[in-house]
C-alpha cells in the first residue's frame, strides 16, 4: 500500500488552513498574553481530550521554555494537570464544573483565560468562560469547526475554520510554538 497521496493531501490541507488564519487575531491574542505577563497576572489554560494535552504543552513552553533566562517568569496554570482535583469535582458535582470550579476564588480581573475547544461548544469550557467573563477577566478562545459558543464569547478567538479535529489540534499546537518563537525576540 502506498500512502504518499494521503500524506500529501494532509500536508496540503494543513498549509491551506494555516494560510487562512486571521493573523490579526493571533497578534491580538499575543498582546493579551503580553499584557497579562507584564502585570504579573496569571494565565489559566484548559481543554478536553487532545486539547488538554495542548493546554499542558502551552504551560510547559511558557513557564519553562519561554521563561528560561527571564527575570520575570510567566504564570501559566493548566487546569488539566491536577487529575485528582478534576476527578473529585466531576464525582462530587459534575464534569461540567471541572474548570469553572477551579477558577472560583482564584481568578482575578487582570488574569487571562485561554480556553481550547475544537468544537467550541464543550459545556465545561463554556461554563468556565462564562465565569471568567463574570469576573471581568479576558478570554482567548482557540476553536475549530464553526467556532461554536467559544468563538462568540471570547475577547479574541483564533478560529481554525475546518471540520477536522486533527488539523484543528495541529494548528492549536503550532500557535503555541509560533507565539513562543515570536516572544523570544521581544521579552
Amino acid at each position: 500500500m502506498n500512502y504518499l497521496k494521503d500524506i500529501r493531501n494532509y500536508i496540503e490541507l494543513e498549509k491551506k488552513i494555516l494560510d487562512s488564519l486571521d493573523i490579526n487575531c493571533i497578534d491580538a491574542a499575543m498582546h493579551l498574553i503580553r499584557d497579562t505577563y507584564e502585570k504579573e497576572s496569571t494565565i489559566y489554560i484548559f481543554g478536553n481530550g487532545g486539547s488538554s494535552a495542548t493546554a499542558s504543552h502551552y504551560q510547559n513552553d511558557f513557564n519553562k521554555g519561554l521563561s528560561e533566562g527571564l527575570e520575570k517568569k510567566f504564570r501559566m496554570v493548566c487546569l488539566n494537570n491536577d487529575l485528582p482535583t478534576i476527578m473529585a469535582i466531576a464525582n462530587d458535582f459534575s464534569f461540567d464544573e471541572v474548570f469553572s470550579y477551579q477558577l472560583k476564588g482564584r481568578l482575578k480581573k487582570d488574569d487571562l483565560v485561554i480556553a481550547i475547544s475544537g468544537s467550541g461548544n464543550s459545556k465545561n469550557i463554556i461554563r468556565a468562560v462564562f465565569y471568567a467573563k463574570e469576573q471581568g477577566s479576558r478570554v482567548i478562545g482557540l476553536c475549530g469547526y464553526s467556532g461554536g459558543r467559544l468563538k462568540e464569547l471570547s475577547d479574541v478567538a483564533i478560529h481554525v475554520n475546518i471540520d477536522n479535529m486533527q488539523i484543528c489540534e495541529d494548528i492549536h499546537m503550532i500557535l503555541d510554538h509560533l507565539m513562543m518563537t515570536v516572544f523570544y525576540k521581544y521579552l
